[in-house]
């Protein structure tokens, strides 16, 4: 299978909860806020802090291949100096049979095709409320909080104290996640495999240093809406062709609106 035609496309809304503070770190070279060691990323607009959709999307991606035992790491995603291995297929013909390259994507190697991403995550921004809601703390910040930690030689007991920039507890992400269906059997099973990856995220960490409590968060779908190809060229008439659903467990409906 080369040819790649679209069915349609789900997409994914909700909200995404910190439960303890979440650090996703920024370069320090471009963010100058303070004498932090470790700022998080930011809007350059709004300064506001955001969760980039590569970092969640990444994230979703190592947990779908730890838990996939036949998709190995095989590739370095980092430098020869500081490697990051991760599965990825060498080409287009194994990553549309691939669990892990179908959802998130692979590029080609030793001149195999690339195979784009079915899913794409977009950039998560604070809800008005938890803006309305940082904008009131007072922690000397703008819109988040500092952390401070010691690490202690263990020889000497010598401290070495730094300070890292943390978005606070109770913090809320809009979040969308659109999925492109191009084989309807294979949707199925990536939108299950999405599911499981953001149930296992729930009882891991997002972002840096979720070893040390950071990162604990809870994902909330509020709507799932299902557009088929024939939806996009009438949307205009609004026909109400589109089908909604608020839970996964309600994926049944979503098949059977792409199969009418």
């Amino acid at each position: 299978m080369t040819d790649r035609k679209i069915e349609g496309k789900i997409v994914i809304s909700g909200v995404l909860e910190c439960l303890t503070g979440l650090h996703i770190g920024a370069s320090k070279e471009n963010l100058e806020i303070g004498a932090l060691d470790s700022p998080v990323v930011r809007d350059p607009i709004t300064k506001q802090p955001y969760i980039p959709g590569s970092s969640l999307k990444g994230k979703l991606r190592a947990l779908l291949e730890k838990a996939t035992p036949e998709c190995p790491p095989n590739r370095n995603g980092g430098t020869r100096e500081r490697p990051v291995m991760r599965h990825e297929c060498d080409d287009f013909e194994s990553a549309v049979n691939c669990p892990v390259c179908r959802l998130f994507g692979s590029t080609g190697h030793n001149g195999g095709r690339n195979f784009p991403a079915r899913l794409r995550v977009r950039d998560l921004y604070l809800t008005p409320e938890s803006f309305a809601m940082l904008e009131k703390i007072d922690t000397g910040l703008l819109y988040t909080e500092w952390k401070f930690e010691n690490a202690l030689d263990r020889v000497t007991s010598a401290a070495n104290p730094r300070n890292l920039e943390r978005v606070p507890r109770g913090s809320r992400f809009e979040a969308c996640l659109v999925y492109d269906v191009e084989d309807l059997e294979a949707a199925k099973t990536d939108v299950d495999n999405l599911r499981l990856a953001l149930r296992l995220l729930e009882d891991d960490a997002l972002g840096g240093h979720g070893s040390r409590g950071y990162g604990q968060v809870k994902v909330e779908i509020h709507q799932i809406l299902a557009r088929k190809l024939e939806d996009y060229r009438r949307r205009e008439e609004a026909t109400g062709g589109e089908k909604v659903i608020t839970d996964l467990s309600q994926l049944d409906e979503l098949w059977e609106h792409f199969g009418s």
